[in-house]
């Protein structure tokens, strides 16, 4: 056995702070809430210096210490994390804006953030002792933990719309998941997988009713911090679903002030939806902690077409405690922030991504966003993974006429 060095205290109810151990199989809590790891923060302060991380590995796995996997020989990994930050200083000079960047996590194993929340989620399942996971997905998570699992060997069994990108159905297809088709929404998918649970045996991988994908996800606001030699941005804006990212990225940066390693300043934390499935930012609006569902949904940012969180008010906890903000953009927004994005600065984002493009442009004409601040937008996967949202979107030349 080789000791990971993680400072994992045990699980905390989200809500009623009730606890729980980490070393067998948890999901909600009693009360129905999620779960949330743990870790002895007094303890991790006395031996995590901003020095720890230094010199190792460009992975999610260099921040073990704040991870929750016990044994590194339970460490199921294809090198994820760690992604570029990138300055983008031609789009950013024209919307005004001196330090807008972009973090991307399409270069990520997968082609998505989901590969973080997989490959702590998987590590952890492996180390439980976990025979099958079962998910409902919108894509690509189940395709990023159909492969991690297949890397563990674990059984995955996915549940997903028929309406899924067909890349991320032949990726679970090809890491051998079962997988099944739905005709309606995630939150379809999750009431079967929901019903089959118990009269399987199989463990819940379904977005926060297992504690620990979200640990892979907060790794994002780690090397954030890191990335920026541990002096926060002003405003981090992410395309926000089930909305594990940007509670992942809040609970990082909590934890980090607990240690000293930064400051008392917050980034203020923006959740971008499509105006086709914005639960989230008509709670915003309405001042309210909780979303209802949002009927009808429908988005060309496919991954963020979840009409109701089971982490919602999570989510909205992070929006108010940092002072920012829920906004929705039009696909039509979406379309166009892509086009400009692509062709000014060479970066290719996932639809959800260039929702972002559009927020700050918006954000930025409001005077929410000022000129000099530092904006990181988080794109969460790579736009080859959408070749039918961005097909036909441009002329071909005349060979003829250009030659």
């Amino acid at each position: 056995m080789g000791a990971a060095n993680s400072f994992i205290k045990g699980l905390v109810c989200s809500k009623c702070k009730k606890t729980y151990r980490e070393d067998e199989e948890n999901h909600l809590c009693t009360c129905g809430a999620p779960l949330l790891v743990e870790y002895d923060l007094k303890q991790a302060a006395k031996k995590v210096t901003r020095e720890t991380f230094s010199g190792r590995p460009a992975s999610l796995w260099r921040y073990r210490e704040l991870l929750p996997v016990k044994d590194e020989d339970n460490i199921v990994t294809l090198g994820e994390g760690f992604t570029p930050l990138l300055p983008l200083r031609k789009a950013g000079e024209r919307l005004g804006l001196s330090n807008l960047y972009i973090k991307d996590e399409g270069v990520i194993p997968t082609g998505t953030f989901k590969a973080r929340g997989a490959a702590v989620g998987i590590s952890k399942a492996k180390e439980l002792g976990v025979r099958t996971i079962a998910m409902p997905t919108n894509g690509n998570a189940g395709a990023a933990w159909s492969l991690y699992s297949a890397r563990a060997g674990i059984r995955a069994v996915i549940v997903m719309p028929e309406g899924a990108p067909e890349i991320t159905r032949n990726e679970c297809l090809a890491a051998g998941a079962d997988i099944y088709l739905v005709k309606g929404l995630i939150s379809d998918c999750g009431k079967i997988v929901g019903r089959s649970l118990a009269k399987n045996g199989w463990y819940d991988a379904s977005t926060l009713k297992e504690p620990y994908r979200i640990e892979g996800k907060k790794t994002m606001g780690l090397e954030i911090a890191e990335q920026f030699n541990w002096e926060l941005p002003d405003v981090i804006l992410y395309p926000t679903g089930g909305g594990v990212g940007i509670i992942g990225i809040c609970k990082a940066l909590r934890e980090l002030q607990e240690i000293g390693l930064i400051g008392e300043k917050l980034p203020r934390l923006v959740a971008v939806q499509a105006e086709g499935c914005a639960p989230i930012v008509k709670a915003f609006e309405a001042g309210k902690r909780e979303s209802e569902f949002f009927p009808d949904s429908k988005t060309v940012a496919f991954g963020i077409n979840v009409p109701k969180a089971l982490g919602d008010f999570l989510v909205l906890d992070a929006i108010f405690e940092t002072d920012g903000r829920a906004i929705g953009v039009s696909d039509e927004e979406i379309l166009s922030g892509w086009r400009e994005l692509v062709s000014t600065e060479g970066v290719y984002p996932c639809p959800e991504g260039a929702a972002l493009y559009a927020a700050v442009k918006k954000l930025k004409k409001d005077g929410w966003i000022l000129p000099q601040e530092k904006v990181v937008m988080l794109n969460t996967g790579t736009g080859l993974k959408y070749p039918n949202v961005f097909s036909g979107e441009f002329p071909y030349l005349n060979l003829e006429a250009v030659l």
